[in-house]
């Protein structure tokens, strides 16, 4: 599950926008008449920004069958390798299942028929809302712009603290979606003025070909992509789907296995791996840390986390430190103190890392952006909107600094 949150349609979404009701109404009109706010497809919790935030609204959608044709969002997956007697293994994540003819693999959204591996959920989206692009969070990516937003049913583990565990652990059959092929939701990004299409929400591993031919039809009218994904992929399938994204931000759970196996249900070492891969592949990539409190919240793991990635991915990478609130299957622990969220941030900034963030806690002055050398705000954040942007041609203005990221479209 990506750790940005969803909010259910069918209900008001705080802080919805005119812009964000009016691409209610086109996607309405294009996808069959019906509306995303009938079918619960919206998302719009426009006071989160990430992992761990508080839902605004959080209710389980009821299993709905779906009276329809659904062949249109079957396509052949790219990413498995066929064994005999019609068994498949999947080579999308390091599960890799194997998949006998008429079953699916852990993440429920990819099917074998009769030998050959389809993915069901491509253009079958169950959220859709525009977003502003600090709420992936991105914050050295466009700062200001807004990104529309897209994620089908789905995921390839079970974080015990989803947010978004309603559409993440179902079946794409048991969540109302609606067709959109990737020429409309690139033809939608365009007419709303959002420079970007972001996967999020799910987790979008699960629907990469999808992403593959958005990002694809985006970039031929000018869109770009960003995925929020919890970087648990193979390296040829992330080369291969995340290749076609501008940038990239991963869910970085915790800095033990343990951690992974319990709490995740996924392991650590993939992730790691992916973050290298994407290093080398030149992506811009911003990683999130949830921080839960009792669980991961050590200033020992901290401390590694940092040694890591300044190691491993360089002192420029941004890392947000944000808040767990209680959600899903951890419901038995307390929202992260602001001072542990600090401290996190002290020891990443004394292991040298250039950009940490403090994340769900709005008006905190370590949402804003600093430059590393001459310590001056460059971007000045309330929220999720960025008030204001004082990088020029990629520069501090007041010394000089580069300041690594994508400032300008």
């Amino acid at each position: 599950m990506s750790g940005e949150v969803n909010a259910q349609a069918g209900f008001p979404a705080a802080g919805e926008t005119e812009i964000a009701q009016s691409v209610r109404g086109a996607f309405s009109c294009a996808l069959d008449r019906r509306s995303f706010l009938k079918c619960a497809l919206l998302s719009g919790a426009a006071l989160s920004i990430c992992d761990g935030a508080q839902p605004l609204v959080a209710m389980p959608l009821p299993a709905v069958p779906q009276k329809r044709d659904d062949s249109r969002f079957t396509v052949e997956a790219k990413f498995y390798q066929k064994l005999q007697n019609q068994k498949i293994k999947c080579k999308l994540c390091p599960r890799e299942c194997t998949v006998g003819d008429k079953e699916r693999g852990y993440c429920g959204v990819r099917e074998n028929h009769g030998g050959t591996y389809y993915t069901l959920v491509h253009s079958r989206v169950c959220a859709a809302h525009i977003d502003p692009i600090e709420k992936k969070p991105l914050f050295h990516y466009l700062p200001g712009t807004l990104a529309l937003s897209l994620a089908t049913a789905g995921c390839n583990v079970n974080c015990k603290f989803c947010q978004n565990w309603d559409i993440s652990q179902v079946r794409p059959e048991q969540v109302p979606a609606e067709y959109a092929p990737p020429k409309l939701v690139a033809d939608l990004a365009k007419q709303h003025g959002c420079p970007t299409i972001a996967y999020t929400y799910s987790e979008p591993v699960v629907f990469s070909e999808y992403l593959m031919d958005a990002a694809d039809a985006g970039h031929e009218t000018g869109i770009r992509s960003v995925v929020v994904s919890n970087g648990y992929m193979q390296e040829e399938a992330l080369k291969t789907a995340y290749g076609k994204m501008d940038a990239v931000k991963i869910d970085l759970k915790a800095f033990t296995e343990s951690y992974y196996k319990d709490v995740v249900v996924g392991a650590l070492k993939p992730v790691l791996d992916a973050l290298v891969t994407l290093r080398t592949m030149g992506k811009w990539t911003e990683i999130v840390y949830l921080v839960v409190p009792t669980l991961n919240d050590s200033d020992a793991e901290f401390r590694g986390l940092a040694r890591w990635i300044r190691t491993n991915l360089g002192v420029d990478v941004p890392v947000h430190f944000t808040q767990f609130h209680p959600e899903y299957l951890l419901k038995n622990l307390p929202i992260t103190p602001v001072p542990t969220l600090e401290r996190a941030k002290a020891i990443a900034d004394a292991e040298g890392l250039h950009y940490v963030y403090v994340g769900n806690v709005p008006g905190h002055p370590a949402e804003n952006t600093y430059c590393p050398k001459c310590h001056r705000v460059l971007v000045e954040r309330v929220g999720l909107t960025a008030k204001q942007v004082l990088i020029r041609k990629g520069a501090c203005p007041f010394c000089g600094q580069q300041i690594p990221g994508v400032w300008h479209a």
